[in-house]
């Protein structure tokens, strides 16, 4: 329909809406003709904020998108439910525009809800969840490059504001303080940090529709994607629209991109047909030849942004000029020689530009897609006020503009208009420039945040690498490169954003040759592989690792990395060659001085010794771990300490020692945030306060445990908490309920490979052996094909008793005994009456 106001209305709105006239009418109870205004379209935020300054295209073509993001907003509105839709397009497509055009829209809405946007940065593989953070600081009202004290004292006001729970706050706000880089490294655990940043925001959910746009999140690191899926797994029941804007590249990054997903829409910007394009082009110039318009139509193939880029070309030629709202020719328009492609119409705008203009946006460019005006004075050399001329006449010409919205980090900053124009500009850099350039830019960022800060070092890292890029054979700024590439792991480490660091170490080493660094590098490479899950990359490194530290009669650090190994072999299930690696590890280090590295090791081998049936042994190493992170004050080996003591002691009889030393490991878990250590500390106290027939107690503990890794957001937790449930509830006889729970997690993507999830599963099978369902029982007992032949001596005996029962129920009763006798020899031998973990 058409909406016509009058003079007062059109005066109150204009700075938001734009009109036409659309002249006099004769109203009722009007005497004389009254003039009416006919509103076109919304072109700024409530009150005229964030309002362009420049040229803005008409919104044609995508009505039925608009209206799929209008949808998923209400639905969220109504149902309380958490919607992620996923907008992808090429370049230039439209999928900014289309969140333009739904800010607007929601800012006209009576209903108040919070707008948080974030930018990915295209440095590298991605800089650890910038756009998050870029988030928090908006919400913080943090600017950018703000000292550490005030910024602190804004993000603990926010974290009161939001979280009402005092506990809550306490265990959020140092979390979300070491995303931004206001706090040292208070959790290496991304379940734990993920858990802290997904309650905040969840919080500020609870009081208000959220939305959270995620702009460029091709760039962004695999970190932040994870996070992303994480939110959208785990936070289904709040009020938060979770949008992404990417290029079709992000699908070769992550094919599996909202897969199985129930809350998850995809929303795919094709080109936009020729009647859509005629209208885009009618409304930015009216009256343009037909000729003239055929041809851009032609060349632009769909995209929006070229009609716009062709636009403002004939605008920089003096072409066209502003009248009554809308561009006119100026003259006749002959032969307007449009470039072929969206990559030379720019080139073309930009090699109209003054030479002044054209290498102050060369040493943007350098800069990134936003900037500061002291950055670029101090990249260009020239004085704020020369600067400034020159920054507002690009402004005017569309090159760049000034971001506006008072809530952003950024606000005040300058920024390309378009990141391909930045692109451009850039490439038209030689090689020696680019090198000056980014180094300057990387000495200017360490001089005004601090070269220590580790907010930014990633982006310093960026810098240094190009411009080690640009000139391979200065050795200076290879050092450079490499120092600043090993901080950037360090930051992306202390984020648990464990694949970027491994990433930044693989860097560092491809400009490093000693020896001594490279297994060093190698070393940390290989850590960070093993805690993205990446086995074979960490023992490919420690390999690596291990081998230059011997050629160089480094044996400490060799044992270490050769104890490393051994972790990698255990997850395997080479149980015997994990033992034999970490007994020639302990060996070593035994008889260096004693450090974490030994007391950890000790309580690691101690494990494996018990379930490898060596008790003697195990009980040895242990008493010296215990010993020596007693000393060292060291929480996890403690709590590890404790768990191998109980087991040890369980197998002598002695529950109530056993009962003692797990709910003290429980505690000191909690107390330290080790969720790991407090999943294996609370298996086994559920497990022993079973055997001593404590069973509510048994099941109230394994209650506590799935609440706590369910508010940690930890998925392999939760599935060895719910399978601990299911062995809890089969001892006890309430077989429907575990039955039940079974079905909850037993189609969990990668079961199969999850074998202590799967050896509390299996103890379900007898159920439906007794129960005459054969077929069954056989399916359960599967996810663990290869139980009876582990190194593993528990999961044999537990494989075994659950094979007993159903070979029982197929009526092959010599195989069923000799099943259960082999379980029984098993126990016997570990000295076990009750399953440990």
């Amino acid at each position: 329909g058409t909406v016509l106001v009058g003079e007062s209305t059109k005066r109150a709105s204009e700075a938001a809406i734009a009109y036409d006239d659309a002249g006099e009418y004769q109203l009722k109870g009007k005497a004389e003709p009254v003039a009416l205004w006919e509103a076109v379209r919304v072109v700024a935020a409530t009150g005229g904020g964030q309002k362009s300054e420049g040229l803005e295209a008409p919104f044609v073509g995508r009505d039925r998108e608009l209206r799929t993001v209008k949808d998923l907003f209400h639905a969220v509105s109504e149902t309380g439910k958490a919607q992620f839709l996923s907008v992808i397009g090429m370049a230039g497509i439209g999928k900014s525009r289309l969140a333009w055009e739904f800010f607007k829209y929601a800012d006209g809405l009576s209903e108040v809800f919070r707008w948080h946007v974030g930018r990915c940065l295209s440095y590298g593989e991605g800089v650890a969840y910038w756009a998050l953070a870029e988030m928090v600081r908006t919400r913080a009202g943090i600017v950018e490059g703000e000292d550490a004290a005030s910024a602190r004292a804004k993000l603990q006001a926010a974290v009161e504001a939001s979280l009402s729970d005092p506990e809550e706050r306490r265990w959020v706000e140092p979390r979300v303080a070491q995303l931004l880089g206001l706090e040292d490294r208070v959790s290496a655990d991304r379940d734990d940090l993920f858990a802290a940043w997904r309650l905040f925001y969840e919080r500020l959910a609870d009081e208000r529709l959220t939305v959270m746009v995620f702009e460029d999140i091709q760039w962004a690191d695999a970190s932040l994607l994870d996070f992303v899926e994480y939110l959208m797994e785990w936070s289904r029941d709040h009020r938060l629209f979770v949008i992404t804007l990417a290029r079709p590249e992000l699908l070769d990054r992550r094919p599996t991109w909202g897969a199985g997903k129930r809350n998850f829409t995809p929303l795919y910007l094709d080109p936009l047909p020729d009647g859509a394009m005629r209208e885009l082009l009618e409304g930015l110039i009216p009256g343009l030849p037909a000729q003239a318009r055929d041809e851009i139509l032609a060349r632009a193939e769909g995209v929006p942004l070229y009609a716009v880029e062709t636009v403002r070309m004939l605008i920089d030629r003096g072409l066209l000029a502003l009248q009554d709202d809308a561009y006119r020719p100026t003259g006749p328009i002959a032969d307007i020689e449009v470039p072929q492609t969206l990559h030379a119409l720019i080139a073309a705008r930009l090699d109209g530009l003054s030479p002044e203009e054209r290498h102050l946006v060369q040493d943007a460019a350098v800069l990134g897609k936003t900037f500061t005006r002291p950055s670029l004075a101090a990249l260009s050399g020239r004085r704020l006020e020369e600067l400034d001329a020159l920054l507002s006449s690009l402004v005017r010409r569309e090159v760049l503009s000034v971001q506006a919205n008072p809530l952003s980090p950024e606000r005040g900053q300058y920024g390309f208009l378009q990141e391909m124009v930045r692109t451009v500009a850039y490439e038209t850099l030689s090689k020696r420039d680019r090198k000056v350039k980014h180094l300057a830019v990387a000495a200017y960022l360490e001089e005004t945040w601090g070269a220590e800060e580790d907010e930014i070092a990633e982006v310093v890292a960026s810098h240094y690498l190009q411009a080690y890029h640009a000139a391979p054979e200065a050795e200076d700024v290879k050092r450079l490169a490499r120092d600043a590439l090993v901080r950037a792991a360090e930051r992306a480490g202390s984020l648990a954003a464990a694949a970027e660091a491994q990433g930044y170490f693989e860097q560092a080493l491809g400009l490093t040759e000693d020896t001594l660094s490279r297994a060093e590098l190698h070393e940390r490479a290989g850590v960070m592989a093993w805690r993205a899950g990446r086995a074979a990359e960490a023992a490919a490194h420690n390999e690596e690792a291990m081998a230059a530290f011997e050629s160089l009669g480094q044996s400490h650090p060799a044992a270490r990395v050769l104890a490393r190994l051994a972790d990698v072999d255990m997850q395997a299930g080479h149980l015997e060659t994990a033992v034999e690696r970490m007994r020639r590890a302990f060996e070593v280090l035994s008889g260096d001085e004693h450090d974490e590295d030994l007391a950890s090791l000790a309580v690691q081998l101690a494990r494996l010794e018990h379930f490898s049936g060596r008790a003697e042994q195990a009980f040895e190493h242990n008493e010296f771990a215990l010993e020596l992170a007693e000393k060292l004050g060291l929480p996890e080996v403690l709590v590890h300490g404790f768990n191998n003591r109980a087991l040890l002691v369980v197998a002598q009889g002695r529950l109530t020692e056993a009962t003692t030393l797990l709910e003290r490991a429980v505690q000191v878990s909690l107390d330290h945030n080790l969720g790991e250590a407090a999943t294996r500390s609370y298996a086994n106290l559920s497990t022993t306060l079973q055997y001593q027939d404590r069973q509510k107690e048994s099941l109230a503990m394994i209650e506590a445990w799935i609440e706590m890794v369910r508010r940690l957001g930890d998925r392999l937790g939760e599935l060895q908490a719910v399978a601990a449930l299911v062995a809890a509830l089969v001892t006890t006889g309430a077989w429907d309920e575990a039955v039940t729970r079974l079905d909850e997690i037993r189609g969990a993507q990668d079961l199969g490979s999850l074998q202590r999830v799967a050896l509390e599963l299996i103890t379900a099978a007898p159920i439906f052996a007794h129960r005459g369902d054969v077929a069954e029982a056989r399916r359960v007992l599967a996810l663990l094909p290869e139980g009876g032949a582990s190194e593993d001596a528990q999961t044999r005996a537990v494989y075994h008793t659950a094979e007993a029962a159903l070979l029982r129920a197929e009526g092959r009763l010599e195989e069923a005994r000799a099943a259960a006798m082999a379980a029984w020899a098993i126990r016997r031998e570990m000295g076990l009456t009750v399953d440990v973990k």
